[in-house]
């Protein structure tokens, strides 16, 4: 049997808000910490006198890890807080914003990891996924906003 989730069976929407406030704010920083580590590491990689250093790739793949689960987090506390608030889904803009940001945070991961010199077709497709991934984050900062000031 199919069962209805009610506001009774959901944690406190303020205590979701909350967490997906923090989680926002965190994909943020996340996302402005593996551009810095991207951009020193395109460095790196093109001065010829730098030497790599190793940890840095493993910091930026770590980060890349920690945004990625902020964001599917992010997810799922919009799809449990919007069904159990409203009963069904699609009453902003915010659910395909959140979508583009899912779809182009795991495309980019997915292109990151397969970055090497046997796949040079990965980094600039990594880098174009970014830099839309900006947009999309803008996007739906802003229409997050909007959404907030309905349950306010």
């Amino acid at each position: 049997m199919l069962a209805v989730l009610t506001t009774e069976d959901l944690p406190s929407f303020l205590w979701l808000w909350r967490i997906a406030a923090w989680s926002m704010g965190f994909t943020i920083v996340m996302y402005i910490a593996l551009a810095i580590a991207g951009i020193v590491l395109r460095y790196q990689r093109l001065t010829p006198k730098v030497k790599p250093k190793p940890w840095l790739r493993g910091l930026h793949l770590g980060f890349g890890i920690i945004l990625v689960l902020l964001v599917l987090l992010l997810l799922a506390i919009g799809v449990v807080g919007t069904l159990g608030h409203f009963g069904n889904l699609g009453h902003s803009w915010h659910l395909p914003a959140g979508l583009l940001v899912v779809t182009l945070t795991l495309n980019s991961a997915w292109a990151g990891t397969q970055i090497d010199k046997k796949r040079p077709w990965a980094r600039p497709i990594h880098i174009i996924l970014n830099l839309a991934l900006l947009l999309a984050l803008i996007f739906v900062t802003w229409t997050g906003w909007d959404v907030v000031q309905k349950y306010l």
